[in-house]
Parts: C-alpha cells; sequence; structure tokens
C-alpha cells in the first residue's frame, strides 16, 4: 500500500537528487534535500486539508490529481509562478525574466521579494477564508469545545467570514503594508497593492468554492437521482441511462484543490529563497516535496485516516489560520521558515495525540459497557 501510494513519490526524489548531484555537486544535493523537507512540513496541513475533499472524489479523478495536478503543482507553482511574479513586477517579457533567473539570481530574487507584500495578502486572505468558513460553521464533532461552541453560535450570522477577513485584510494594509520595503533607504507604501492582491485573493476563494460547492451539490443530487432510477429500472426491468453529472462536479473540485494547492505553495516559494537563489535547485527540491504532499493526500484518503482520526481536519485548518496570519504579518516583518513549518506540524500532531487519546477512551467505554453487560446476563443462559 505505501509503495503503491508513495512509489512516484520515491522515484522523483531519486531522480532529484542524482540531478541536483549532476547539476552542482554535493553541495547542490544537500540543498535540494533541504529544500524536499522544507516544503514537506510547511505543507503538511495541505495535505489534510486535501484529503477532506479528495476523498469525495473518484479513484479516476484521484488519479488525475497525482498526475495533471502534480505537473500544475510542480511546473506550474514551483518553476512558472515565480518567473510570472517576476515579469509582472519588473515589467518584462516572460523570456527576460527566465534569462533573469538563470544569469542574475541576485536580482531574480530581489524582484520576487519586491512582490512578496501581494503574494502574502493574496494566500493569506484566501487561508483565511478557509479557515473562518470551517470555524465558523458548527460541527458535531469538536475538537477545542470551549472555543468552537461559541464560533459556531455567531457563524449563523450571514457572511460573517467575509466581514472579518475584510476587517483583517484593512487593518493589515494600514498596519503593515506602509514602509513596507526598503530601496535605497527610501521606504515604498505598498497599502494599495496590499489591499487590491487581498481582495483577489478573497474573490478567487469566493468563485472557486463557490462553483466547487455548486456542483458538489449538483453531484449528491444526481447520485440520489441514479439511485432511484436503478430501483426503479430493478422494478420494471428497463435500462436508464447514468448521468454525467459527477464529471463536472468532480472537474471543479479539483480545479479548487489546485487553487487551494497554490494558496499553500506561496509561502514554500518565498522560503526557498532564503536558502537558494537558483532557480533549478529551488524546482527540484520543491518539486520533490510537491510529490510528496500529493501523495501523503492520497494515502490519507485510502487508509481513512480522517476518519479514524476525527480531530486531524480540525488541526489542520487550524494551522491554515496561522498561516494565513503569518503570511498577513510577512507583508511587512520577515518570519523565518523553520516557526511557519513548526506551526503547522505542532498544531497537526497536538490534533493527532487528542485522537489518539479520544479513540482509547472511547475504546474504553466500550470495553466497560461490554463487560458491564456481561455482567449482567444470567449464567447459564
Amino acid at each position: 500500500m505505501v509503495l503503491k501510494t508513495f512509489g512516484w513519490s520515491f522515484a522523483v526524489t531519486a531522480l532529484g537528487l542524482v540531478a541536483a548531484v549532476f547539476y552542482g555537486g554535493w553541495a547542490a544535493f544537500g540543498i535540494v534535500a533541504i529544500l524536499s523537507i522544507l516544503e514537506i512540513s510547511v505543507s503538511f496541513d495541505n495535505a489534510v486539508v486535501n484529503a477532506g475533499i479528495l476523498k469525495k472524489m473518484s479513484a479516476f479523478w484521484q488519479k488525475i490529481f497525482l498526475t495533471i495536478g502534480v505537473l500544475i503543482a510542480v511546473f506550474g507553482m514551483r518553476l512558472v509562478f515565480p518567473v510570472v511574479i517576476v515579469a509582472i513586477s519588473a515589467k518584462v517579457g516572460p523570456i527576460e525574466a527566465v534569462d533573469l533567473a538563470v544569469n542574475d539570481a541576485e536580482r531574480y530574487e530581489q524582484l520576487v521579494t519586491d512582490a512578496h507584500p501581494s503574494i502574502a495578502a493574496f494566500g493569506g486572505m484566501f487561508l483565511l477564508m478557509i479557515f473562518l468558513d470551517f470555524i465558523f460553521e458548527d460541527r458535531d464533532i469538536k475538537w477545542l469545545g470551549w472555543l468552537e461552541r461559541p464560533l459556531a453560535k455567531l457563524g449563523k450570522i450571514d457572511m460573517l467570514s467575509v466581514c472579518v477577513a475584510l476587517v483583517v485584510l484593512a487593518v493589515s494594509a494600514m498596519t503593515f503594508a506602509v514602509q513596507a520595503h526598503q530601496h535605497g533607504g527610501a521606504h515604498v507604501d505598498k497599502t494599495a497593492t496590499v489591499l487590491l492582491s487581498g481582495v483577489f485573493g478573497l474573490i478567487t476563494y469566493l468563485v472557486v468554492g463557490g462553483l466547487s460547492g455548486y456542483f458538489e451539490n449538483k453531484l449528491e443530487e444526481e447520485e440520489e437521482r441514479e439511485h432511484e432510477a436503478e430501483e426503479e429500472a430493478r422494478r420494471t426491468g428497463k435500462n436508464v441511462p447514468v448521468v454525467v453529472m459527477a464529471g463536472k462536479a468532480a472537474f471543479f473540485m479539483f480545479l479548487y484543490l489546485e487553487v487551494l494547492d497554490a494558496s499553500f505553495s506561496f509561502d514554500g516559494v518565498i522560503a526557498a529563497f532564503a536558502i537558494t537563489n537558483d532557480i533549478v535547485l529551488m524546482s527540484l527540491g520543491l518539486g520533490i516535496g510537491a510529490m510528496y504532499v500529493r501523495s501523503l493526500t492520497v494515502y490519507l484518503v485510502r487508509q481513512g485516516t480522517l476518519d479514524d482520526y476525527v480531530y486531524l481536519e480540525h488541526g489542520a485548518h487550524y494551522a491554515i489560520g496561522a498561516l494565513a496570519v503569518i503570511l498577513m504579518i510577512s507583508i511587512r516583518y520577515q518570519i523565518p521558515e523553520v516557526v511557519t513549518g513548526l506551526i503547522g506540524v505542532i498544531l497537526i500532531a497536538w490534533s493527532f495525540w487528542s485522537s489518539v487519546r479520544r479513540n482509547r477512551r472511547l475504546a474504553a467505554e466500550d470495553g466497560g459497557q461490554a463487560a458491564e453487560e456481561k455482567a449482567e446476563v444470567p449464567s447459564g443462559v
């Protein structure tokens, strides 16, 4: 099971590390290995959240997620995305941006760093909306009940998550965007850039999330109709055509997963520049990490881990909320990548341990109840 799910990840790891050695020797090997670990630690919460969505999709779309989705994640977000940032921020063409990435690494890094406020605002708003919509929903299972119960009551107010997100964006723009970066000693006001990027992040979430939710509801309706049609066919002996709505629903959920992965990738791409300016090594390291994130997502789905450890999804969403806050703060202040990675790991590990304790407690209660029922049964019966 492990080899089947992680086989491609192991193969890509071997090829990537060998390519790094041929490209830049053992020093490059070490850089790629560090970047891979960085990407996995920062994006582990991404895998947990993705698993919650992917488990609703068919085996076919899970394979699409692991093939085409990987190409989008590796080549789109880890290679093309930094080049696009440079092209837009420096107002140069894509070819010139690639030339900067290959031949002028320091200038390339500076341009990407200058674009960070807009990247952080966009990704921060997208991730914040995911966290807010989760925390404001009333759920049967609650992890931190003292916090989640009152927030669930507040969540009954329409559009509360959007209002909170806009307030956070406005406060961040006024607090962190002013004098965000220095150029030769002169301060630059990024307020307008942060506001506009944050609004685009919010719009992206609402559009993609709304479409995926709409088609997910359609999928459930069509599945119910198909089940009724099958029951009718069994009674009458007639053949009923199979609906194809599942494909459309799964496609939009696939798009939602890709946008979600893109938002999670922002901090990893920017943090990678703290380790290397080499776009080749960056793509190799982050690409290997992205493969493991996707394989881990499918593993969680197929093992039913989310069903066994019910608080994992909570921990992942809290990690998303923490990452959103970190991204907004990083508009002005530099946050060490080790802090970003550790916060997510700690929250998910905590939720996992809480799930284990819950399972043990329930097993003990079930065992005690069974023992009581056995004791109540008269001997000889």
